[in-house]
């Protein structure tokens, strides 16, 4: 009885670290989003690509903005391995100036929290057109 005690305790043992082994990955297809110069009040959606290059399915915990003019948008599902997922940002395209702004990723991935960034300019073409 004690061996097959000890059997199931090292079967068990070995499945654990086994389960344990398995890790999500993120891999992003690019970590920065280039605006470019975009015209007020124009379509600010874009999507961060995301690939889980890891074993084990990734969940995307979170995602915040280093400001309230940028929207992010998880996944709602788990992303599973050698699947690609969408992290959607919508910026306030209404405010005219620069765009140098963070987001960050929080997930269960080998690397849990992931800081991407989005740039460019919105540029108001009627300020323009009353100038000239």
């Amino acid at each position: 009885m004690k061996k097959l005690i000890a059997i199931a305790i090292f079967i068990f043992a070995a499945v654990s670290v086994a389960q344990a082994q398995k890790v999500a990955k993120m891999e992003f297809k690019s970590e920065t989003i280039d605006y470019g110069e975009i015209k007020k009040g124009s379509d600010g959606l874009r999507v961060f690509e995301v690939k889980n290059i890891g074993d084990a399915p990734l969940v995307i915990e979170d995602v915040k903005s280093s400001c309230g003019c940028t929207v992010p948008k998880k996944p709602d599902a788990p992303i599973m391995p050698g699947e690609t997922g969408e992290i959607q940002v919508k910026y306030d395209t209404k405010r005219v100036g620069p765009i140098r702004k963070t987001v960050t990723v929080y997930s269960n991935s080998d690397e849990p929290v992931k800081a991407l960034k989005i740039k460019g300019a919105v540029i108001d073409t009627d300020s323009e057109k009353t100038e000239s």
